[in-house]
């Protein structure tokens, strides 16, 4: 049956049927939900398959895996991966060769239970253990092909934790000319928000040493890439159980540095960090380091003081204020953005009011606004007083209105004005133009040659639309864009 860990966890259930495969190149579908963490982890995953001489295809019709990376953030994505999975029985009743796999922090989360009513299901990961996955599929997919599944249905469950796991993060495939990239700095959390699951789904937290990120941006660099994004959960507490202060600076200012030495490098950015991990030496670190991007997505998540003890989120609504006018004085152009969740459990029209209120003063660039979403095993999920989905629903809609006011005006203040973007390659909505972001994040759609992928570029903005800007290269002529 194969090797694996003391630690890992085998199920057995009745068979399909016995099926065989052609002797042909595997081809693998990876579809991820959540955040940029997700992301990172879903790049990782396709590395490993792809040095195995699987393929990568963009269609999961045509794959012989499939995989989804789950988020638990919020009920939502829960709930969408799940809908998407059961789906997909319909395609296991027509290809019962294909393996089917839940990845990521849903699969942590429910563990063996997702087998349940997924009969089809063959293959469940844990967030630390995303470098075991091209070991598992290789061996779902060897007794797929050889027919040895016909006595037994053979899935595989792996949840466990794995000590030292932040040190199997590996190199990325990039495409071609690509100008960005994630580097996963850390893994886990110690700060037990009391509506978040991410401590049970990605442990505790554990950082990878500077060094060894250099090594990988450096690495990146040297293939093409022009800007890295540095990940983390709390990435501001990057190795604070692990590494010394130097010179009154932290482990997190260290690395942004080190990085930011880097020859070839033009643009550096993190997320997310927190404001209790906001020190002096971070702040003069986005005043002093010009490749610093100026963007800062620094989470609120509520600007009741009563709620946000509730939350167990170490501040006030009036520190997180005084905190962004010190991030402003620093870099005045510096782009804001944040998440905030209205009705957390308890949350009164008079919690809401001084939410709403903060928001309107701050001027967010942009801001996700969530519901909030009980989450089994978190403490606000037994809390009373939860509060009805009608008045989440409301909330929510008011305080989308307050931040689309908000961005729109920041946007408008950059129609006529030159910006720099950093060309990512063609647009998604129409691949008949370009598309890049300037250093505050803003994405910007302009019109030139193909080959402009990876580039700095001063583009004059003609228009804003919603949160997109449109405009013209400097120097070209501009002509109304429509």
């Amino acid at each position: 049956m194969g090797r694996r860990p003391p630690s890992d966890r085998l199920r057995w259930r009745q068979p399909l049927h016995c099926v065989s495969f052609s002797p042909r190149m595997p081809k693998f579908y990876i579809k991820t939900y959540g955040c940029q963490m997700n992301e990172r982890d879903s790049e990782q995953v396709a590395h490993l398959l792809a040095e195995r001489g699987y393929l990568a295809v963009s269609n999961e019709a045509e794959a012989d895996v499939i995989l989804l990376n789950t988020c638990s953030v919020r009920d939502m994505a829960d709930q969408k991966a799940l809908g998407k999975m059961g789906m997909m029985g319909q395609l296991a009743k027509r290809r019962p060769e294909v393996v089917f796999g839940f990845l990521g922090c849903m699969a942590q989360a429910r563990g063996d239970s997702l087998f349940a009513g997924l009969p089809h299901l063959d293959l469940v990961v844990g967030t630390q253990k995303f470098h075991r996955v091209a070991d598992y599929v290789d061996e779902l997919v060897e007794k797929k092909r050889a027919g040895r599944m016909d006595d037994l249905r053979f899935s595989i469950s792996d949840t466990a934790e794995e000590a030292g796991s932040q040190a199997t993060i590996r190199e990325q495939k990039l495409a071609p000319r690509q100008a960005t990239a994630f580097v996963s700095i850390m893994q886990g959390c110690d700060m037990h928000c009391t509506f978040c699951i991410v401590p049970r789904t990605r442990g505790a937290e554990r950082s990878r040493s500077i060094q060894e990120i250099v090594r990988e941006v450096r690495d990146l660099v040297a293939r093409g890439v022009k800007e890295v994004t540095l990940l983390g959960q709390i990435v501001n507490l990057y190795g604070r159980h692990e590494f010394p202060k130097l010179g009154g600076r932290s482990p997190f200012v260290q690395l942004l540095e080190a990085v930011h030495a880097i020859d070839g490098l033009e643009r550096l950015r993190f997320t997310s960090p927190h404001p209790i991990g906001f020190r002096e030496d971070l702040i003069e670190a986005i005043a002093e380091l010009p490749k610093l991007a100026e963007h800062v997505h620094l989470p609120l998540q509520s600007g009741s003081d009563r709620v946000l003890k509730a939350m167990h989120r170490p501040y006030t609504a009036e520190k997180y204020a005084a905190l962004i006018a010190r991030i402003r004085a620093a870099r005045p152009e510096v782009a804001l953005t944040s998440d905030v969740i209205v009705g957390f459990p308890g949350e009164d029209e008079s919690d809401y009011a001084h939410t709403r209120l903060l928001v309107e003063q701050i001027q967010f660039d942009n801001a996700f606004i969530f519901r909030y979403s009980t989450r089994a095993g978190t403490p606000a999920a037994t809390a009373g007083d939860q509060v009805p989905e009608s008045v989440k629903e409301e909330r929510n809609k008011d305080l989308l209105r307050v931040v689309d006011d908000s961005a729109h005006r920041a946007n408008a203040r950059l129609v006529g004005q030159d910006v720099t973007i950093l060309c990512e390659g063609p647009s998604r909505n129409n691949a008949a133009r370009l598309m890049g972001r300037t250093g505050g994040n803003k994405i910007v759609v302009f019109e030139d040659q193909a080959n402009r992928t990876g580039e700095l570029m001063k583009i004059r903005v003609q228009r804003a639309n919603g949160f997109s800007l449109y405009g013209t290269p400097v120097g070209k002529s501009a002509a109304p864009f429509e």
